[in-house]
């Protein structure tokens, strides 16, 4: 049985064409384009489950950007700082 999302989404003019332009541009990373969907169909109140399936992906990463979005706003899509030691990889390593 689907489960109804507590964080309903609405969308002010300038986020509605913030996340189109973003949905559309094909020179994003693929992830940005993605939760810049889920959110545009969170906010036509397609629920989770369906925005999953839609979008080929699971309904708790769809349920993350949606409550990550209604807290945030489009702050909450961008990417983190991740914990732990950054990348340290030179182009240059010797085998």
């Amino acid at each position: 049985m689907p489960r109804k999302s507590p964080f309903h989404i609405d969308l002010s003019i300038e986020e509605e064409r913030e996340l189109l332009r973003r949905s559309m541009k094909y020179t994003l990373p693929y992830f940005e384009v993605q939760r810049a969907k889920m959110i545009l169909m969170a906010a036509t109140g397609i629920d989770n489950d369906e925005i999953a399936a839609r979008l080929d992906t699971r309904r708790e990463v769809v349920s993350q950007w949606r409550k990550r979005f209604f807290v945030e706003r489009l702050a909450g899509l961008e990417e983190r700082a991740r914990p732990g030691r950054p990348r340290a990889f030179s182009p240059r390593t010797h085998r």
